[in-house]
């Protein structure tokens, strides 16, 4: 392998590849072929990992032949050879992930490069996919990583490739994220600034960095506020992340309870998160390297469970665990059930709350105009048009509801809040959207739980 990739034959490949467009493993391959000398220096390179695994062999059937009286038999690690997806992914990671003198990982699922130093970026220009679907047609001639043409079907917007029929709710609110689940894990592993949305911490019971006694049940808000000063975006949120500490020797186990306010308004409109619940993820625990009992807890809501948030309500509660009367059950008590007030039950302090999501577009004046042409239509057919587009962005909003047996009426909250709509017009819109959505043929309607007033 180390002889392998330095050759004048691997660095003439390299240098033969072309850079004006994407290369997926596909084409790299047929590149591959298409290059004899390259090829027949892979068969060498094959050839001599076969022959060293050959002697390896030999080499171990000795080594168990003179271990046989040994009380311990010795453990043999064998030479494995790289496959052929090893060197494409390799060759790609050459291409596009080259840069500041470091060599990271590529990913072709998400286009992006892991680097081996988070300080330094290795990423280099992506160029341009020349394919089907959204791809590229050709790329531009001055800026290979944007596109000079499109496919049929599809428009050139900014250098990229879009459908030629917009989304029609793009115009009115966002919904979506180029993060893929296994991306978004790992930056919530990595508590990447790049996701974390800045909310502001509020707590009446603790402070940050502060040790406090947990016997007692502690709230904590994470709000944005935006319902006042950004009314231009709403946020969804795609994990949870604290660092939890503890006195040594602390027998208390930190109990979390949160609850989602999706668009502002009181407490009672907020919903509560039901963790490991009906397939819903759980709190993820990990050690931390700290003389103290330090645990990084996060939950990875994901794109299958994400949701709009304005404000995360934090309830901590603590419980004692200890084994129960046969010793094979662990049994938890509230710290209040010890009558001894002298019994030392530990402190805990939180370093820090980081609530991790995005921000999406959202034009509340656009949906009040749809509003207005429920009642004054501006031209033929405009009321159906509009009436359409709400059904569309009510759907949309509602299948962001939490798991249960009926979805929360979020798009009333949506109404209400950020639109600072009455109750009785609230009332208005939903039913004449029922009684459209009615007259429509194939259309199932469905029943959701109220949250807000």
């Amino acid at each position: 392998n180390c002889f392998f990739f330095p050759s004048d034959e691997f660095k003439l490949f390299m240098k033969r590849l072309p850079m004006n467009y994407f290369l997926n493993t596909s084409a790299v391959m047929h590149l591959w072929t298409m290059d004899s000398n390259f090829q027949r220096r892979y068969e060498q390179l094959e050839s001599s990992m076969r022959q060293l695994f050959l002697k390896a062999q030999r080499t171990v059937h000795k080594l168990f032949s003179l271990s046989k009286r040994c009380h311990k038999q010795p453990l043999i690690r064998m030479p494995r050879q790289r496959s052929s997806n090893y060197w494409l992914n390799r060759i790609q990671s050459f291409l596009y992930c080259n840069e500041n003198g470091l060599l990271g990982s590529f990913s072709e699922e998400t286009h992006t490069c892991t680097c081996p130093n988070d300080q330094v970026a290795c990423h280099g220009f992506l160029p341009c996919t020349v394919g089907d679907g959204p791809a590229c047609l050709s790329c531009a001639p001055d800026n290979r990583t944007r596109c000079g043409s499109c496919n049929a079907g599809y428009m050139l917007s900014q250098g990229l490739c879009k459908p030629e029929v917009a989304d029609s709710t793009e115009h009115y609110i966002g919904f979506e994220t180029d993060l893929q689940d296994l991306e978004m894990k790992y930056l919530l592993q990595k508590t990447d600034r790049r996701i974390e949305v800045h909310a502001i911490f509020i707590s009446n019971d603790m402070r940050l960095n502060s040790w406090f006694d947990p016997s007692w049940r502690k709230r904590m808000l994470l709000t944005l506020k935006s319902n006042k000063y950004k009314s231009s975006l709403v946020h969804m949120i795609l994990g949870l992340s604290l660092q939890i500490c503890l006195t040594k020797n602390s027998t208390l186990e930190p109990v979390l309870a949160v609850y989602i306010n999706p668009f502002g308004g009181s407490h009672s409109e907020s919903w509560f998160m039901p963790v490991n619940e009906n397939n819903f993820p759980d709190w993820e625990r990990t050690k931390l390297d700290l003389p103290l009992q330090c645990y990084n807890w996060t939950l990875t809501l994901g794109n299958k469970w994400k949701t709009f948030f304005e404000t995360v309500h934090i309830y901590l509660r603590s419980r004692i665990k200890s084994n129960g009367p046969n010793g094979n059950e662990s049994i938890y008590y509230e710290p209040l059930e010890f009558i001894d007030p002298s019994r030392n039950l530990g402190y805990m302090k939180i370093n820090n709350i980081q609530v991790f999501g995005y921000s999406m577009h959202f034009d509340p004046e656009a949906i009040r105009d749809l509003i207005l042409q429920l009642d004054y239509p501006y031209t033929q057919g405009s009321q159906d048009s509009a009436l359409l587009q709400l059904l569309e962005i009510r759907d949309r909003v509602n299948k962001l509801s939490p798991p249960g047996q009926r979805r929360l009426d979020l798009f009333s909250c949506l109404l209400r809040h950020r639109l600072k709509l009455s109750t009785s017009e609230v009332v208005r819109i939903q039913s004449a959207l029922q009684a459209f959505n009615a007259k429509l043929p194939n259309t199932v309607d469905y029943d959701t739980t109220k949250l807000c007033s």
